[in-house]
Formats: structure tokens, C-alpha cells, sequence
């Protein structure tokens, strides 16, 4: 197996469950459920099939004779009629009603849309997984208050927990996307060959009502609520956009988070977790590398991209089809589920073992928090009788020369002290520290953190308890 590519997705990030999704065996096994469907639906409409027919490919459902395929492929060239042939030689009862009135599409393209939608569900139940594992760190840290950063500059003190509830927010849209698009799928049904049911109208001798209730006899077999109203031989390649679209939200999310705890890995405040014998760089042994969000970014890179795959084909299908879909299909669509669920994974393993360090994290805000406090201390200032436009231009000079102290000489930030000795403001250095206080410069932190757990989050996760309890596994 050494010497021929193999994807990366399969051997190192994608789980076996998504693996399996988008598997050939699952492909073949879904495209004989499919014939099973339309012969037995056609059987209950009327058509010559028989039920021993039915149960003669029902037996046959998942012994596939995989041998007898690839070698009539290599004799006829076409994927779809040499399993119909592999299917009849196991079903000689039935081998003249297999694949009746249907194009290959019938088969490809109903299958594409199950094998996407279950692919949607597992992203969803691991969606589902992350979010929970945010909600317990976001709920553990929303009263630690931690130096905000617009710009990635110091701005005002928010909490951990509230900055968790930021990634969290964003997963909770992208879950709003994939509930719907799950709601939007449809199979394609059986269209004929430029959609018109021509075939099937003239199997059913040109009575349109059966023809309409073949598409939904088939959609009901197959789990699914309808088929698309209109189309040509295929489904539109439309459907693959929005799908992958939603794949790319995700990955923007997951993107972002990944991006915040590489930063606050390099601050020292929060660090992903890191194994007992895990090797951060083959130089310097006392690295501690954010390889797993490294991973995460750099898979999200290529879901973000992947998506414009789809969008120019669906631009450009001619007329009722073309087959300049079909390769670009079986690449970029399996391979933005394979990345996405392991970016999911990579998510769940981080966010589950997330290292918090108070210590640095409180050494830092109050190495900021005098210049954060200055609003306050000038209100205590004028309280105490000073005047507010002297005092806050005082302030501003006094900023100021801190801000040199700190950047310049490399001192610690002094400001209090140069508030304190200047008798304008008539307050002690024992009253300034008083204003120290980090919970009073978090504003609602907390309180928001708690009202979304409780009101938004906490009801989605009780819905979908029993998508709960993933465990993530990385395999490298």
C-alpha cells in the first residue's frame, strides 16, 4: 500500500463512520435499495414485476459480487450497467425488470443525495458534540476575567468564558444552517433521461398519476419526505453548492477558534492539550507546538476552498445535463465531508482538554487594567471635587508617560503610582488599588453567558441529548 497515493483524509483526519459514508460499499449497497425500491413500487403500481422478483433482489441486497462488476466494467465501460449485470447474475428471476424505465442517474444521483444527507447528519451529531464541550468550559470560565483585545491590542476586560461563548455563537448558526439544508434534502426521484418521465409515462401507458406516485412510493422506501419537482437527467448541482456551503461555514468557525487558542497559546493563557510524550519541535525540546489547531486551520483552508468546486460546475451544466460534473464530483464533495468531520474531531479533542492558566491570564489584564480603570478614577477624582476636563487631560499625560515606561524602559506600569502623586486628583495609592477590582470592568460578561447557555444553547442541547457523548479520536 506504500507505493500508490492514498488520501490523507482517509489515512490520517476522516473518522471510520465518515469513511464508511462515502465508501464504495455503501455507493453499491444504496444503488441495489434503489432498484428494490422502483421494482417493488412499480410491482404496487401495477407493472409486470412480481413480489418473488422483489424478494429474489431483496435477498441479494448486500452480497455484492464485486468480481463480476469490475470485469463487466472493463468489457462495457459504464459503471451503472455492470451492476446491473453483476445484480442479475445473482437474480435471474428478476434480471429483466432491474433498472426499469431508469437512467443511470436514478441510481448515481439518489444515492448522492442519501449519502450526503447522512453525511450531514454525522456532521450534525458531532456539531452537536463540540457545542456541548463549549457550553461546560464557557459556563467553568464566564466569571475569570481576561484582557479583551479588538485589533489583537488591549481593550476592555471580558471573561473566558464569555470569549468561548463568541466561538460557541458561531457554531450555534452554523447548526441553524445544517438543520435546514438536512430539511431541504429531497432524491431526485426518477426523472428519465432529460427529466420529462417520458419512460415512465410510457410504462404506465400514459397514465400521469401513477408516474407522480412512483416518485413518492420510491421516496418514502428511501427515507425521504419528496422528491425534487423539476429536473433534467440530474438534480441540481445546485444542491451540491449549498451543501459544501454549509460545510464552509463550518470550517470558517472551526477556523476561527483555532486561530484565538493559537494566539493565547502564544500568550501563555490557554493552551491546547499536549500528550505526555508528544514531540512540539525537532529542534527545540521545550516547545510546546498548537499543532491541533494548526490542523484545524489547515484543513478548514482547504473546506473553504473546496466549495467553489461545485459553484462552477452547477454554473456550467448545459441544457438538461452534462458529464463534465461527474470527476469533479466524486472528488470535491467526499472530500469536504472527510476534512469537515475531521476538523470536528480535532474541535472536540481541543475543547475538551483546553488548559486555562488564571495566574497569566489575571497578570497580564492587571498589568493593563490602570488604563482601563482611568474613567473610573476621574469619576472618584471629580466625586472628591476636582474638575473633569483638568483631571482628564492629566490623565491623558500621565497614560502617556506609563505607556513609555512600559514600552521604552521596559518597567512595570506605574500609573497608579503617578496618579497617586499628583494631589489634583486628592486620592491615595491605597484608593486606586481599591478600583483593582477586575470583576467591576466586565460589564455583563457573565450574565450574558449565562442567559445564552440558559436560553439558547442549554434547550438545543436537552432536544438533542441523545446526539450526545462523542468522544473524539485523532489518529495522529
Amino acid at each position: 500500500m506504500n507505493d500508490k497515493y492514498t488520501t490523507p483524509l482517509g489515512e490520517r483526519y476522516a473518522s471510520k463512520e465518515m469513511q464508511y459514508i462515502f465508501s464504495p460499499d455503501k455507493k453499491f449497497k444504496t444503488w441495489r435499495k434503489l432498484w428494490i425500491a422502483l421494482a417493488e413500487s412499480e410491482m404496487e403500481l401495477g407493472l409486470n414485476v412480481t413480489q418473488e422478483q422483489v424478494d429474489e433482489l431483496k435477498a441479494n441486497a448486500d452480497d455484492i459480487n464485486y468480481d463480476v462488476a469490475k470485469a463487466r466494467e472493463k468489457e462495457v465501460r459504464h459503471d451503472v450497467m455492470s451492476h446491473v449485470y453483476a445484480y442479475g447474475q445473482q437474480c435471474p428471476n428478476a434480471k429483466g425488470i432491474i433498472h426499469l424505465g431508469a437512467t443511470s442517474c436514478y441510481v448515481g444521483d439518489n444515492t448522492d443525495i442519501i449519502i450526503m444527507t447522512e453525511g450531514l447528519k454525522l456532521i450534525r451529531k458531532k456539531l452537536l458534540n463540540v457545542m456541548n464541550e463549549l457550553a461546560k468550559f464557557a459556563d467553568k470560565y464566564k466569571d475569570l476575567p481576561t484582557l479583551g483585545f479588538t485589533h489583537f491590542q488591549p481593550a476592555q476586560p471580558t471573561t473566558v468564558g464569555k470569549r468561548a461563548s463568541l466561538w460557541l455563537m458561531e457554531l450555534k448558526l452554523d447548526l441553524d444552517d445544517i438543520d435546514y439544508m438536512i430539511s431541504q434534502m429531497v432524491l431526485l426521484g426518477s426523472k428519465g433521461t432529460t427529466g420529462t418521465q417520458a419512460s415512465f409515462l410510457e410504462l404506465f401507458e400514459g397514465d400521469h398519476e401513477k408516474v407522480k406516485e412512483l416518485d413518492k412510493k420510491i421516496a418514502e422506501k428511501m427515507g425521504f419526505d419528496a422528491c425534487i419537482p423539476v429536473s433534467g437527467q440530474t438534480y441540481s448541482r445546485k444542491i451540491d453548492t449549498r451543501v459544501l456551503n454549509v460545510l464552509s461555514g463550518i470550517a470558517a468557525s472551526a477556523h476561527k477558534f483555532s486561530n484565538d487558542i493559537r494566539l493565547l497559546q502564544h500568550l501563555k493563557e490557554i493552551e491546547e492539550p499536549f500528550e505526555k510524550s508528544q514531540i512540539g519541535s525537532s529542534a527545540m525540546a521545550y516547545k510546546r507546538n498548537p499543532m491541533r489547531s494548526e490542523r484545524i486551520a489547515s484543513l478548514a483552508n482547504y473546506v473553504m476552498t473546496v466549495n467553489v468546486n461545485p459553484a462552477i460546475t452547477s454554473s456550467t451544466q448545459w441544457f438538461e445535463r452534462t458529464l463534465d460534473d461527474s470527476a469533479n464530483k466524486r472528488i470535491s464533495v467526499p472530500e469536504a465531508f472527510l476534512a469537515t468531520d475531521g476538523i470536528l474531531d480535532l474541535y472536540m479533542n481541543v475543547v475538551d482538554g483546553l488548559v486555562v492558566y488564571d495566574k497569566v491570564i489575571t497578570k497580564r489584564l492587571m498589568s493593563e487594567l490602570p488604563f482601563m480603570a482611568t474613567e473610573n478614577i476621574m469619576m472618584d477624582a471629580v466625586k472628591a471635587g476636582g474638575d473633569r476636563q483638568e483631571l482628564h487631560e492629566k490623565i491623558r499625560q500621565l497614560s502617556m508617560e506609563a505607556g513609555a515606561n512600559v514600552k521604552q524602559k521596559g518597567l512595570d506600569n506605574n500609573l497608579l503610582e503617578l496618579i497617586a502623586n499628583d494631589e489634583s486628583f486628592g486620592l491615595s495609592l491605597e484608593d486606586l488599588q481599591k478600583t483593582m477590582d477586575p470583576s467591576k470592568y466586565v460589564g455583563r460578561a457573565p450574565e450574558q453567558v449565562e442567559e445564552f447557555l440558559r436560553d439558547v444553547i442549554n434547550p438545543i442541547l436537552e432536544e438533542n441529548k441523545d446526539e450526545l457523548g462523542l468522544s473524539a479520536e485523532i489518529n495522529v
